[in-house]
């Protein structure tokens, strides 16, 4: 009995000491931990705002962040060039691209616009290239230059060049409807139309290529086949369309084709610069097309001026063509100027 008298008061002790306890915390209760929400959304506002600092460094003229502007002769060295073509017999579509690619490379939406409004009175009477099938092959020229280019400069331009035109009638009737699109009915094809571009280009080192780039990165000529070579740059099945068809459709994307892929890879690779050994794959890759007859499958659509594109070609893939191909391009860089960035010798003065 002593035992269980003495559980009882230890249990009453107990008891009461709760008790007072929960006395004192009325009378002084906590002040609620409200600090780590607080914190969170300061952290979360000044996480949604720049620096002045910050802001100046980014936008830093030396940096050159924003797009370049259409110089006031750019008219002029665009029509030469179409002269020029005109003379040479190269056809219509290979200046058209080569001046598109180097304006989407030099990262000129203004200056892609004054292409554009100039194409119509440049071509041949003949010609197929409306102001709509032209802007379709613009952008689908846009489009490929980013394998070479990069996503960036492709949205920024396509962006501003689809506002510029946006004004004319005739652009309710550009294409809205994706033609690329992988799915498991057709990832297969994709897969082949990009290794036979490849083996296309670079025939008959394609298996020797794949193996360099392996070395680099497992993962390199996986992507460049995968995610380029395949749903890019090798053109989709389209229900047989090719080069022109006449008219603009309603709704018909542009096509750009095997032989003008690479004289858009090449005016590319040649307005940025620095990717030298690239610019003599993609020459190679351009007289190959001729070699294996491509070009004269493409433009056997085109009624009244197919012909002379494909010989046009032909002509384009020879040395003094290539040489002329080059040098357009230097003539377009030079007057809008070069639009990557040079760091040696400059400084941010912020």
């Amino acid at each position: 009995m002593p035992f269980a008298r003495l559980k009882d008061r230890e249990s009453s002790c107990e008891k009461a000491r709760d008790l007072k306890n929960q006395r004192t915390e009325e009378k002084n209760p906590k002040p609620r931990t409200y600090h780590s929400r607080n914190n969170t959304k300061k952290k979360s506002a000044s996480m949604s705002k720049l620096s002045p600092s910050l802001k100046a460094l980014i936008n830093a003229p030396f940096a050159r962040p924003g797009q370049a502007p259409a110089p006031r002769h750019i008219r002029d060295v665009y029509t030469r060039i179409a002269r020029e073509a005109r003379e040479r017999q190269y056809g219509d579509r290979p200046w058209v691209t080569l001046s598109a690619a180097a304006t989407f490379t030099l990262n000129s939406p203004a200056a892609l616009l004054e292409l554009h409004a100039l194409v119509p009175d440049l071509t041949s009477p003949s010609s197929s290239l409306t102001p709509l099938s032209t802007a379709e092959l613009l952008r689908e020229i846009g489009l490929k230059c980013i394998s070479f280019n990069g996503i960036p400069r492709t949205i920024n331009t396509l962006g501003a060049f689809r506002q510029g035109i946006a004004h004319h009638p005739w652009a309710a009737q550009l294409a809205t409807d994706p033609s690329r699109q992988v799915s498991p009915d057709n990832v297969d094809a994709v897969a082949r139309r990009g290794k036979e571009l490849w083996e296309s280009i670079y025939t008959p080192f394609e298996g020797k290529l794949v193996a360099k780039l392996a070395e680099s990165h497992p993962d390199l000529p996986v992507h460049i086949l995968g995610s380029h070579y395949g749903p890019l740059l090798a053109d989709p099945e389209r229900g047989g369309q090719g080069h022109g068809q006449g008219q603009q459709k309603q709704g018909q994307l542009g096509v750009v084709g095997r032989t003008l892929t690479s004289v858009v890879a090449v005016a590319c690779l040649r307005a940025q610069t620095g990717v030298g050994p690239q610019v003599v794959s993609h020459v190679f890759g351009l007289r190959k097309a001729v070699e294996q007859g491509a070009h004269r499958e493409e433009f056997v659509g085109l009624v009244a001026e197919g012909e002379k594109e494909a010989e046009g070609i032909e002509r384009l893939a020879g040395d003094e063509g290539c040489e002329w191909l080059l040098k357009s391009v230097d003539a377009i860089a030079e007057a809008v100027g070069g639009s990557f960035a040079r760091w040696d010798g400059e400084k941010a003065k912020i």
